[in-house]
């Protein structure tokens, strides 16, 4: 069974940086970041089409970079200039022959 382990989360102020990790417990190509705001839909935030192409959300174009170290089958998420609507639980997402999902972490951004 595949898993996805998500850290990194917290409190920063608007205009502060994080950066996620997710961890997986095998190499997967498609790998990235989904995110639910409160009350709306889970969105895409970044994420790993294929090994080298990366896709990403209007709203987050600019300011967050997808990465990824395949070796240790992990990939990043480094979050800049968050805003108060960044505010959402990030879920580490991964496809293999079906979507798989991390169990989330909390990114939390005050104004």
């Amino acid at each position: 069974q595949v898993q996805l382990v998500e850290s990194g989360g917290g409190l920063v102020q608007a205009g502060g940086s994080l950066r996620l990790s997710c961890t997986a417990s095998l190499k997967i190509n498609t790998m990235g970041w989904y995110r639910q705001l409160p009350g709306k839909q889970r969105e895409l935030v970044a994420v790993y089409i294929n090994s080298r192409m990366t896709n990403y959300g209007d709203s987050v174009k600019g300011r967050f970079t997808i990465s990824r170290d395949n070796d240790k089958k992990m990939v990043y998420l480094q979050m800049n200039d968050l805003k108060p609507e960044d505010t959402a639980v990030y879920y580490c997402y991964a496809y293999t022959t079906r979507d798989l999902w991390g169990s989330g972490t909390q990114v939390t951004v005050s104004s």
